[in-house]
């Protein structure tokens, strides 16, 4: 575990990173190509998407699994690795062959989607499931965070006004792709020479190809409702419902983090055959994740109505309420990153994980059907939170024999009623004063120690971690000192 732990700070700093970026370029770009220029490449971006669903099939998530089921074995993983990636290459050539023929027809934004292909590039080159699989965090964390700092740059000094939208894509689309091919040079002491005769291409192929359904179904819920937006709605309410979700989605990320590095780790317990000691990580993962998860709820809704016009600016007024709105949002599919994206794939209960990807779809495409036509981007919000509680009802009801109720959500009343009295309190204070830098940091620091002392007076779960590892911290510091 002390590696996991490891992995996790490290996961953890990156995701971190990940939300101080869009604090910085968020408002910035509001405020030079406008929400007209976020909804075109938010837009042309979903339409991109789909293809890059097509390059990477399953691959991702399948090698990661495998990576992690021989991660001692060298020749083993190399062959996996060579194979898995052979397989990515045929399908990324096919999709952006596709992708290119289909651009030509499109009518406008055509440099914009030739850009946009680079996305399809970058997945063909991306291999960090590999580095994942091994439980190596830190050549990816490193890579990663060197190219993020370097696209903010780039993006602060080249991206000025409304006319610059080409240049943005072209900024975030060119840094993705040089961050998959910087990872290349790491594998040199990693694996072997491929060696043609054993890849296994057909029975790779067959188990990515098990991924894939899941993984278009997924993003027919998470990108579809951006394109119906655009069709019903507008391409400014586009820019608006993209801003909201990607703060969600920054946020999330925090709480997402011990996700990937979890499961390697379950997989290679679950071969391992060590079951009652996966059922005690899902359990406590599920609790942590809860505690914080229900804090940024309430957190991010208590402050969202004022603090988007803050952060934007004033045209971005709705982008608050669509925050509101949307941020139950962040309790379901965190409870999905725990059951789906750690339990089930990494005990390949893929039947299971696949049949609540495509209930949630059907669920997305009908409700974005019914409520953006009536209600508009807010009813994107809500069909967004409808997906995921149906994931999760699915998940839960499909595992009950491995997880109890008691198990999972005998801490989740405490959780609640800490988060409420912090948002009861946090969104009187965020309604009476302006909103500035420094009622902003008063408003996160006070939910901060709200929820906390709650947490503290109810003797949480939650509390017990922290309590735990802070009493190591100290206790390991206070002995070196001695």
């Amino acid at each position: 575990m002390k590696k996991v732990g490891h992995n996790y700070i490290l996961n953890l700093l990156y995701q971190l990173l990940m939300v101080i970026l869009p604090l910085i370029t968020a408002p910035y770009i509001s405020r030079t190509i406008g929400a007209e220029g976020i909804g075109i490449n938010a837009f042309t971006a979903t339409i991109a998407q789909y293809f890059v669903i097509v390059a990477v099939l399953g691959t991702a998530t399948y090698g990661n699994r495998e990576i992690a089921y021989h991660q001692n074995d060298k020749e083993a993983r190399s062959q996996i690795f060579w194979g898995i990636t052979f397989v990515s290459w045929i399908s990324a050539t096919i999709a952006l062959v596709s992708y290119i023929i289909v651009i030509t027809f499109l009518k406008s934004y055509h440099t914009i989607y030739l850009l946009q292909g680079l996305l399809i590039l970058t997945s063909l080159f991306d291999i960090s499931w590999y580095f994942m699989g091994r439980e190596n965090f830190r050549v990816i964390v490193f890579r990663n965070f060197l190219i993020k700092i370097i696209t903010l740059i780039c993006i602060l000094i080249f991206i000025k006004t409304p006319l610059d939208l080409t240049k943005y894509v072209a900024i975030s689309t060119i840094g993705g792709f040089l961050g998959s091919l910087s990872l290349w040079p790491y594998l040199r002491k990693e694996i072997f020479k491929p060696k043609f005769k054993a890849l296994n291409l057909s029975v790779h192929f067959k188990y990515t190809l098990a991924l894939f359904l899941p993984q278009i179904m997924m993003q027919v819920y998470t990108i579809l409702n951006r394109n119906m937006i655009g069709a019903f709605d507008s391409i400014r309410n586009l820019g608006y419902y993209n801003q909201a979700d990607t703060l969600i989605k920054a946020v999330l990320s925090v709480i997402t983090a011990f996700s990937p590095v979890m499961l390697p780790h379950i997989a290679k317990m679950h071969a391992q055959n060590q079951k009652k000691r996966v059922k005690e990580l899902i359990v406590k993962s599920f609790n942590i994740i809860s505690g914080l998860s229900i804090a940024l709820f309430f957190g991010l809704a208590g402050i969202a109505l004022n603090f988007a016009p803050f952060f934007w600016g004033e045209d971005f007024i709705k982008v608050g309420i669509l925050i509101f709105v949307q941020s139950p949002f962040l309790i379901f599919i965190s409870w999905n990153y725990i059951i789906g994206g750690q339990y089930l794939l990494a005990t390949n209960k893929i039947k299971i994980y696949s049949t609540s990807i495509i209930i949630a779809a059907i669920v997305s495409l009908i409700t974005n059907l019914i409520l953006i036509p009536t209600i508009g981007v807010v009813g994107a919000s809500i069909s967004a939170i409808l997906s995921e509680f149906s994931i999760f009802i699915y998940q839960r009801y499909n595992t009950k024999e491995d997880f109890s109720n008691k198990e999972l959500f005998n801490q989740i009343w405490k959780y609640l009623l800490s988060g409420l009295i912090m948002f009861i309190i946090i969104f009187e204070i965020n309604q009476t004063f302006k909103m500035n830098v420094v009622q902003l940091i008063l408003q996160v620091f006070l939910g901060a120690i709200i929820y906390i002392f709650m947490n503290f007076v109810l003797k949480t779960k939650l509390w017990e971690y922290f309590y735990s590892l802070l009493f190591k911290i100290i206790f390991k510091n206070f002995k070196k000192n001695l």
